[in-house]
Formats: C-alpha cells, sequence, structure tokens
C-alpha cells in the first residue's frame, strides 16, 4: 500500500467536525509504523483524568438521533465542507493494481460517501470504474445525485444504514471488487461495527479487498475533547451530537478477523500538522490498513440474514 503524503483536506475531530484547511493546517512529514504513538506525561494525565461517562440515557438518545445529527451536519454545511480527495489513488494503490488488465472495469462501493469529495475525483480519473455509494444520511446522498458528476450509468447512489439495511438491496451479492471505508466506521457505535462489516462482506466478491483509513489511537483530535464527551473506551461525542471513534490496530484487527476478512496491511499513520491560525504543530494519528476477503469465504450474513431492511427498520 502506498503512502505517500496526502493532501491537507481530511477532516479532524475536534470539539465540533472541521476540515483541516479550514484551520489552515497543512502536513509537515508523515511516517508509518507499527506502534502506538507515545504520549506525554501531560496527555497521559489528561487522559487519565477522564473517567466519568455521558449517562446511559444521553447515549440512548444519541444513537437514536444519530442519523439525524448527521443530517443536520450535511444541511449546515451542504457540499462546502469537506474538500475533494484527489489523495485516494496514491494512497490505496490497489484501486489501480486489483486489475489484471489496464482497460478492466472495477467496481467499487464507497460505504459512507458523504457529499462525494472520494467518488467524483475517481470517476473523472479512471473511465473503467462503476461506484456505488451509500451514506447513512439521506442529505447527503441528494447532493451526491445533484452533483453535474453524477451518471447512473457510472454510479449508483442510495441512502443506507450500513448496521441494519442490507447492502444487497441496492448491490448484488459479491459484486464488488473493492470497498472503501474512509472516515465511516468510527462514527458507528463500536457494538455495531461488526455488523456493518458483513454488511459489507456480503456484496464484496471473495478475494476483494477493503481499504480502510481513520482516526487512530491518541491522534490529537481524541485528546482535545472536554469532560463530559466521553461515552466509552475511545469513543467520543462532539458538540453537534456526532461520534467519533479512535482505532488501535489491535481492535481493528480483531474486529476484521471476527467479521470473517483476513489482514493484509494493518499500520498507524504519523503525521505532524502546523496550524499556522493557532500557531501550533499538532500530532496526527491514523490508521491505514487493507483486509482481504477470503476466496472461499461463505456468504452467511449473521444476524441480518433473515430479515428484511423494513422489518429492520419496524423494531427501531
Amino acid at each position: 500500500m502506498s503512502l505517500t503524503t496526502i493532501d491537507k483536506y481530511e477532516p479532524t475531530c475536534t470539539q465540533s467536525v472541521k476540515a483541516e484547511s479550514q484551520d489552515e493546517a497543512f502536513p509537515c512529514g508523515q511516517t508509518t509504523t507499527a506502534t502506538a504513538r507515545h504520549l506525554t506525561q501531560e496527555e497521559l494525565a489528561r487522559l487519565s483524568s477522564e473517567r466519568a461517562l455521558v449517562s446511559d440515557f444521553k447515549q440512548i438518545k444519541l444513537e437514536k438521533e444519530a442519523q439525524k445529527n448527521w443530517d443536520l451536519f450535511y444541511k449546515r454545511n451542504a457540499t462546502n465542507f469537506f474538500k475533494d480527495r484527489h489523495w485516494t489513488t496514491r494512497e490505496f494503490e490497489e484501486l489501480r493494481a486489483c486489475r489484471e488488465f489496464e482497460s478492466q472495469k472495477l467496481v467499487l462501493l464507497e460505504a459512507g460517501c458523504g457529499v462525494g469529495n472520494c467518488i467524483f475525483p475517481l470517476l473523472e480519473e479512471d473511465l473503467n470504474i462503476f461506484v456505488y455509494a451509500c451514506d447513512f444520511s439521506p442529505r447527503a446522498v441528494e447532493f451526491v445525485k445533484k452533483n453535474p458528476l453524477y451518471c447512473p450509468e457510472r454510479c449508483c447512489a442510495f441512502q443506507c444504514d450500513l448496521t441494519k439495511d442490507r447492502l444487497t438491496d441496492n448491490v448484488p451479492e459479491s459484486s464488488v471488487d473493492v470497498v472503501t471505508l474512509i472516515f465511516v466506521l468510527s462514527a458507528v457505535h463500536p457494538d455495531k461495527m461488526k455488523l456493518a462489516l458483513e454488511n459489507v462482506s456480503e456484496v464484496l466478491k471473495p478475494g476483494g479487498v477493503v481499504l480502510f483509513r481513520d482516526y487512530g489511537l491518541y491522534d490529537h483530535a481524541m485528546l482535545r475533547f472536554k469532560s463530559g464527551s466521553k461515552l466509552g473506551d475511545n469513543f467520543y461525542v462532539r458538540q453537534d451530537g456526532t461520534r467519533s471513534y479512535f482505532f488501535s490496530k489491535e481492535f481493528l484487527a480483531q474486529l476484521f478477523e471476527e467479521a470473517g476478512f483476513q489482514s493484509a496491511v494493518n499500520e498507524y499513520v504519523l503525521r505532524e500538522t502546523v496550524n499556522k491560525k493557532e500557531g501550533l504543530c499538532v500530532p496526527r494519528v491514523f490508521l491505514q490498513s487493507k483486509f482481504i476477503k477470503p476466496a472461499h469465504s461463505q456468504s452467511e450474513f449473521g444476524p441480518l440474514s433473515h430479515r428484511s431492511s423494513q422489518e429492520r427498520k419496524q423494531e427501531d
């Protein structure tokens, strides 16, 4: 997996979601490592003092209102918030390398597409790609469909809760070459992450890959959360009600393995980012990984296999 320098437009996760570009932040060096970032004594003391968790009542409310909170996020920010992710093909060379020949058509699923900041640069750059794109937020999906570059012959966008709605309602089983999970799984409650991965596995071809990039353990954003924001281990809520989990490589590997995947690459990306506005150089930590669906994987779908999406919605 290529780990060249990425653009400055990944989202941060402070008390409200920001884009680094809006904070005039610039990367100033990047390394990859198999071990988690070492904390300073001050950082250790700050984390150890965070013992109180958000109340059970509020946590239940946040889970019930998760879709509404993300929909309000896109209502406030429309398509102007995150910048297009032109770094994707540089970071994940498998988007090209998985082809047997150059003109081979590639079928991709972007789970958690937002307003299309990843898919539209890909569609422009690669004419031999078809993209399924889904998002938790109906409003985000509408923005994708209204984009001038959206073409039903090359892209199919739909709303989907990965933890409840079967992807096979919109995507043929075992038809996808590559699934991207880019800053998506961190927004899912940890207890439901495995359901999302089992859902993804059902549409992925045997031998297909999942390309993952998300917040890593001890990222600067994790250390900036104020008292009253902690939901659980490495799990926090922002002021706008959206949530974020910060992954250790061990937790992520176990999660994918329990969902039936094999680990190919799983490493921390450490970056120093200069925030010119605040005059700070802050440590960013991401986890970038590649997981493979075994060639002889069975397509059993566990808890979601015998219920329709409508039945699951009626239960909530």
